[in-house]
């Protein structure tokens, strides 16, 4: 009887459920939510909740008093205003340069690939994806270095006088292309640029062909076509991109620590603050940065139809 008890609960139930899909929904979707609004929102909120505290310079230890003091430490020393000024303008060089070298190769892949080379399209370029990514990041280390195969090659074409050049320049230049900002950007540009050729190419995919010939017939020149016809087009793809390239770079400390100098970024302060120096208040304001900026960027890219792509 407690079998067959249960097996009529269960189909009741069940077709209630039925009846109102709106609680099977809430109740699909119930687990994920929980652990969304408590493991991932939750850190978010306790890591903003502790930027508005203070650490005691006598004792080293955090002060839980409501205030601002770590936010006017974080806008008022330059160090401070250098390490979010140099991450912003890398994350954007990456992000132009991956922009600018994305487009030719999805614009090939979109227009005059065939279904078996846009097949192999896809797979060159997710394969990078695939392997790890400190992987990636220390064989890019040994191939700047002195030593590398960089070198090697520029040697070979009696090329380092370049080399050698680029990395006199003040700031962006180092002892070595593994120890610079250049090494970091070219780095940063391979590893991110995956990212950035898919949306361009999906947003490609949309563009009507009759368009582009319609252009034509029109008397336009192909330069004409480009800028008035398929870059505005293939816009929303390009800030699509840009959300993965400029928020990525914009918050990663694994390269910069890899390959590059003892200048900071973002990440790089973030993990040291809250580590070695232990001023968690002050590492909770510098993670705050980023996402004030990306907030402001995904607004941005929303009224511009970047999501449309994705």
């Amino acid at each position: 009887m407690t079998a067959v008890a249960a097996a009529g609960a269960s189909r009741r139930l069940s077709t209630w459920l039925w009846r109102h899909g709106q609680w099977l929904t809430l109740l699909l979707l119930l687990p994920p939510l929980l652990w969304l609004g408590v493991v991932y929102l939750g850190s978010l909120l306790a890591l903003l909740a502790h930027s508005f505290f203070r650490l005691d310079e006598f004792s080293g230890q955090i002060v839980y008093e409501w205030g601002l003091t770590a936010y006017v430490e974080l806008l008022t020393q330059r160090a401070n205003l250098d390490i979010i000024l140099r991450t912003v303008l890398m994350a954007t060089s990456v992000t132009l340069a991956c922009a600018v070298i994305a487009f030719p190769i999805a614009y090939m892949a979109a227009r005059y690939a065939g279904p078996r080379t846009k097949a192999l399209f896809y797979l060159a370029v997710m394969m990078p994806l695939w392997s790890s990514y400190l992987v990636k990041v220390y064989a890019w280390k040994l191939i700047l270095a002195k030593e590398g195969i960089v070198m090697w090659l520029a040697n070979g074409l009696h090329l380092s006088w370049l080399i050698d050049g680029l990395l006199s320049v003040p700031i962006i230049g180092g002892p070595s292309l593994s120890f610079s900002y250049i090494g970091t950007f070219l780095v940063f540009v391979y590893i991110w640029i995956p990212y950035m050729i898919l949306p361009i190419q999906a947003a490609l995919e949309r563009v009507p062909i009759n368009y582009i010939e319609a252009s034509a017939d029109l008397g336009a020149e192909p330069r004409q076509t480009f800028w008035t016809v398929i870059f505005p087009l293939a816009l929303p793809g390009i800030i699509a991109g840009s959300i993965f390239t400029f928020s990525l770079t914009l918050g990663d400390y694994i390269v910069p620590t890899i390959v590059g100098n003892s200048r900071l970024m973002i990440g790089q302060a973030v993990y040291t603050l809250q580590g070695t120096a232990g001023n968690v208040p002050l590492a909770a304001a510098f993670t705050v940065v980023p996402m004030v900026i990306m907030g402001i960027y995904l607004y941005v890219a929303k009224r511009m139809g970047a999501f449309d792509v994705l």
